[in-house]
């Protein structure tokens, strides 16, 4: 009789991926496992039957140089902190053998090798070799990433779209994005961006022991995105020269980059600014297995001397000036990362702040974090990693100077303006969720994210709420909006019993979100006398082709200065707001939308530009239409329409983004639009 070998070894694909929940990967053909929970091989043997009283299997699994041997055994029992495998009598017969591998919740992320042999009394031995990739386990709760519910496990892990928020927090702007994790290509590129690391090419084994910690992980990963000490996925750029590469705007998801990336041979793409980085980053984590989301701080402090104090200069007519090398940022992005802290204490377990954006570097590389959220709340600046970085990106103090002749002729300070809003998209609704309560003790009752604000400011002898001086502030009509003039007003009281004359300087800057303001646009000019007690409104009005150089991710800065002719005290107030571009409908023609059936949907467009427009459209749409549709848009007239008929293919069921996006020719303006598909199953 021929002797007992092994014919074949089935990784039973279907079935595991769907057990583990990585069944979005089925595209790489590659069997895609959780650490922490066992998944199942079936052994078809050939010669004589299996007998277990003089046969035995064994399996070796190995992550480059680091293995483990282990006796296949028909006993379940076996501890959770070790790998095991198990024969399952109830399915198995003496030519197939079902065996459950499990290994455990500490396991080292990776694609791992693995060798079953099977040995026989005579010491005969025949082998067959496969492999698998194995990621954290956020449904695990042995697992350093468990969530324990299940709609946060399905937002922060499975789900691959999402919005990102940007603009000012009076006007946000919701952008939407996809993460593209089961996209063709995408899982290979996230398991590179670790072989890659500076930390794998200087010492393999020790890089391979350290991808058990969801710490060690994210660390590489912040630093990996950007390119600025190795081999990163992004270029940097914020100086809205783009020829070289593609503008940061113009990205809709996370797989282009990331396969552009891969396909170069690992050279940066360009470009990338914050919320590219945040975006790919999320990306990259979700494919790990770690619990991620996108976070937007509005009014994030860039604080370069760590003295909690953000210096912004005027000039006596209201132009802001680039004198200090600390900064706001109108919106900085970032991620967070569910995980324990083991290494600081289970009081910082949960969200941590990752910021792959270079600002600073972090043990000698451009990194951030994992920074506990609860840490930045309770001020715990002794804590690692980066804890003071983000505490003051979001608590740091506003000092507001008024310079004349070299001299400080007016000084504020506002402690509630950085860190005023920060969100991230709710769990399962395509909306915003605040989360600022989560970083910082919030002072009275949370304003509505709708709301008006606008800076105030007393003179320069007293803080804000004196009885004396003159109070002036500024405000909008509305959220400016493409095509249509910006309106707003200056409110001036003289709150002192003498009458006052006062030069007013109404002032408009373009910025961009991270910069000081370039020169002045749009500028006015009056002198205003007041009466004791007398409340006067000065109404303004930019037209829009005044301001139609301002381009997608541009905001301005609009600041009125008073000047009491008889003090020469000045009085300064200021808005920073972006210009909400006209949106794309995109509509899904029918209700009932299921898996690999062709459905109709229509994107739409009215042009609001006093001028003609023209442009490409581009739809995607991740599990729904392969790669990109493109049309050409003809020239439209103002107030003129457009419809675009498009087709799409679900995968899988699920609820999925189909996104659309209009590339002005004329201009650097996408126009975006995005609606959630859900997908029922078969």
């Amino acid at each position: 009789m021929e002797d007992l070998s092994i014919q074949h070894v089935h990784l039973e694909l279907s079935e595991n991926l769907e057990a583990h929940r990585t069944q979005g990967f089925s595209n790489a053909n590659a069997l895609v496992v959780r650490r922490g929970a066992p998944f199942r091989v079936s052994v078809q043997l050939k010669g004589r039957p299996f007998n277990p009283t003089t046969d035995y299997l064994r399996i070796r699994v190995s992550l480059g140089r680091l293995y483990v041997l282990m006796p296949v055994t028909f006993s379940r029992r076996a501890p959770s902190s070790r790998w095991s495998a198990h024969i399952d009598p109830t399915t198995s017969n003496k030519q197939t053998l079902f065996i459950s591998i499990c290994a455990p919740a500490s396991s080292p992320v990776g694609s791992y090798r693995v060798q079953l042999s099977v040995f026989t009394q005579d010491r005969q031995r025949s082998a067959a070799n496969g492999s698998f990739i194995l990621l954290c386990n956020p449904w695990c709760s042995e697992d350093e990433v468990y969530i324990p519910f299940e709609d946060q496990r399905e937002e922060y892990v499975q789900s691959d779209s999402g919005l990102l928020f940007k603009g000012t927090p009076m006007n946000l702007v919701s952008r939407p994005w996809s993460f593209d994790q089961y996209e063709p290509g995408v899982l290979e590129a996230c398991l590179n961006l670790l072989q890659v690391s500076p930390q794998h090419k200087r010492n393999r084994t020790k890089d391979y022991r350290n991808r058990c910690d969801p710490v060690y992980i994210s660390r590489v990963v912040s630093a990996m995105i950007n390119c600025e000490d190795d081999r990163g996925v992004l270029k940097g750029n914020w100086s809205n020269d783009y020829k070289q590469g593609v503008s940061p705007s113009k990205w809709t998801g996370s797989g282009d980059i990331l396969k552009q990336w891969a396909q170069s041979g690992f050279s940066p793409v360009k470009y990338g600014q914050c919320w590219v980085f945040a975006a790919v980053m999320c990306t990259v984590m979700r494919v790990l297995g770690v619990p991620c989301r996108v976070v937007s701080n509005f009014n994030s402090a860039h604080d370069t001397n760590d003295n909690l104090v953000i210096e912004e200069y005027y000039s006596e007519t209201g132009q802001k000036m680039n004198l200090s090398k600390d900064s706001i940022w109108n919106f900085h992005v970032w991620v967070e990362c569910w995980m324990s802290r083991r290494d600081l204490g289970s009081e910082m377990d949960g969200w941590q702040v990752l910021d792959p954006t270079p600002q600073e570097r972090s043990g000698g590389v451009f990194c951030c974090g994992p920074a506990p959220v609860k840490a930045i709340r309770s001020r715990r600046i002794d804590l690692l990693y980066d804890v003071p970085f983000v505490y003051a990106e979001v608590n740091a103090d506003v000092h507001t100077i008024i310079l004349g002749q070299g001299q400080v002729v007016g000084f504020s300070k506002d402690t509630e303006k950085v860190g005023s809003l920060i969100c991230t998209k709710a769990v399962g609704f395509p909306r915003l969720q605040n989360i600022t309560g989560d970083y910082k003790f919030i002072k009275g009752p949370t304003s509505t994210i709708s709301s008006m604000s606008s800076t105030m400011s007393e003179d320069s002898t007293t803080s804000r709420g004196s009885s004396k001086g003159v109070l002036v502030s500024l405000s909008l009509d509305k959220s400016p909006v493409a095509g249509e003039p910006i309106r707003f007003m200056v409110k001036v009281m003289n709150k002192q019993s003498v009458t006052k004359r006062l030069k007013v300087h109404v002032n408009a800057q373009a910025k961009e979100y991270n910069h000081s303001p370039s020169d002045t646009f749009w500028e006015n000019h009056a002198v205003l006398q007041l009466a004791p007690m007398e409340v006067t409104v000065l109404r303004n009005q930019i037209l829009p082709a005044q301001f139609e150089h301002v381009d997608e991710d541009i905001l301005i800065n609009l600041a009125a200065v008073l000047e009491d002719m008889s003090s020469h005290e000045r009085f300064l107030a200021s808005e920073e707001f972006n210009i909400t571009s006209p949106e794309l409908i995109v509509q899904v023609a029918e209700e009932s939308i299921v898996p690999n059936k062709d459905h109709a949907a229509t994107v739409s467009f009215t042009n609001p530009f006093p001028h003609p427009v023209s442009g490409v459209l581009t739809v995607t749409g991740a599990g729904l239409i392969h790669g990109k549709t493109q049309f050409r848009m003809s020239t439209l007239r103002p107030g003129g329409r457009i419809e675009q008929n498009v087709t799409f293919n679900p995968s899988m069921a699920g609820v999925k983004m189909l996104q659309a996006s209009l590339s002005l020719s004329d201009r650097n303006i996408v126009i975006r639009g995005f609606t959630m598909v859900h997908i029922n199953r078969v």
